[in-house]
């Protein structure tokens, strides 16, 4: 009636097989987050280069204005300087 060999048989029978499938899931689950990282990793790759081109446009466009107008910038710098000794100074 109960085959106890039979019985151990299908228990390393179905051990195996659950390893196996975890083992494969596993790996399905490391590949595909491996692949959302790489995409990620391209979309922060060309954010950081539009960002790098705006800067460089925006750099050129401040020296551009300290160019024209030499004193006025040189006041301004010094007026924030003032405002920030003067905030450090408070802390």
């Amino acid at each position: 009636m109960f085959d106890r060999d039979r019985m151990s048989e299908e228990l390393r029978t179905l051990k195996v097989d659950v390893t196996r499938l975890l083992s494969t899931a596993g790996e399905e689950m490391f590949e595909s987050s491996k692949d959302r990282a790489e995409a990620l990793a391209d979309q922060i790759r060309a954010a950081l280069t539009e960002l790098g081109e705006t800067v460089e446009e925006e750099q050129e466009q401040l020296r551009g204005l300290i160019a024209d107008r030499p004193i006025a910038s040189l006041a301004s710098a010094f007026a924030l300087g003032v405002v920030v000794g003067f905030m450090l100074r408070r802390h």
